[in-house]
């Protein structure tokens, strides 16, 4: 009992690592103009899968905290909507990466007992960064979509165009991604445990 919460303690602490590092260095984000895509879902998404739904809230947590962190001068959207209102920011940094690490989790729980194990691995490594994706896009939307500056980058477009744009570059890009790179670790690991 105690060595396999040892364990887990340490499997948890090796994921927050990986997080503070994609984070704070460039293999985390491709920022462009305009747009910025995160591939630190894919450490989520593997804790996620291997340590539980709750672990991948708490990992969840972990990234939505660096993500608030990188308001502060590290992101310019960031940046601007912490400017527009540090509160709802703060919420929207947390809430749906939060959400991202739970519902991985919960999806993999739910069809882990397929024979075939790229199923649950494949819809766990989805269900991540498409949840992050649409409650992060939404909740601009909802949270900041009068304000002057998501109105500038609306240019005219109604509100479901922006989104449908929105998620449709940085929600197919990131569920790529987190699909090949997520299922292909996720396999691998679990033929390493399991031997």
């Amino acid at each position: 009992m105690k060595n396999s919460k040892t364990l887990y303690l340490v499997e948890m602490a090796l994921l927050v690592s990986i997080i503070i590092l994609m984070a704070f260095t460039p293999i985390g984000y491709l920022r462009m103009p305009g747009i910025e895509i995160t591939f630190i879902m894919i450490p989520v998404v593997i804790g996620s899968v291997l340590l539980g739904e709750k672990a991948g809230a708490v990992l969840g947590g972990v990234f939505g905290i660096t993500s608030f962190i990188q308001c502060f001068g590290m992101s310019q959207f960031g940046a601007a909507l912490l400017a527009i209102n540090p509160f709802l920011t703060f919420i929207l940094c947390m809430v749906p990466r939060i959400l991202m690490g739970y519902l991985s989790g919960l999806v993999y729980k739910l069809l882990r007992n397929n024979k075939n194990k790229l199923i649950p691995f494949g819809a766990a490594a989805l269900t991540g960064p498409l949840t992050n994706t649409l409650l992060f896009v939404g909740g601009v939307i909802v949270m900041f979509g009068n304000t002057e500056f998501i109105m500038s980058l609306r240019g005219g477009l109604n509100v479901i165009a922006f989104f449908a744009a929105f998620v449709g570059i940085n929600g197919v890009i990131e569920a790529v991604v987190s699909f090949v790179v997520s299922t292909g670790i996720l396999t691998a690991l679990k033929k390493y445990i399991a031997n």
